[in-house]
């Protein structure tokens, strides 16, 4: 599976962008799918999930401020951010997985930049 994400940019802290993510097949074949985030010089960390029954889950830093979500009908996964900080610069990647495990379909990224 493909997986292509845009909607990312330049904004002011305090602002929002929502990204989305689509993928060349339905998503009805993924058990659940993830955001996840990488900033220069840092670890990938995990920012959200929507699984089964579209029951979803978040980082610490992103419960409040993010909303994950997706459209079977479009086969796309959205991260909606709201409440952005400088510190929330970084290239963010979908990911998908077939069963309840390890993600094993990624996008390419779209860079997310935060000024103050």
């Amino acid at each position: 599976v493909q997986l292509v994400e845009s909607g990312g940019g330049s904004v002011q802290a305090g602002g929002s962008l929502r990204l989305s993510c689509a993928a060349s097949e339905t998503l009805l074949k993924f058990n659940h799918e993830g955001w996840f985030r990488q900033a220069p010089g840092k670890e990938r960390e995990w920012v959200a999930r929507i699984g089964t029954g579209g029951a979803t889950s978040y980082a610490d830093f992103a419960t409040g401020r993010f909303t994950i979500s997706r459209d079977f009908g479009k086969n796309t996964i959205y991260l909606q951010m709201d409440s952005l900080r400088p510190e929330d610069t970084a290239m963010y990647y979908c990911a998908a997985s077939r069963f309840a495990g390890e993600y094993e379909s990624w996008g390419q990224g779209t860079l997310v930049t935060v000024s103050s």
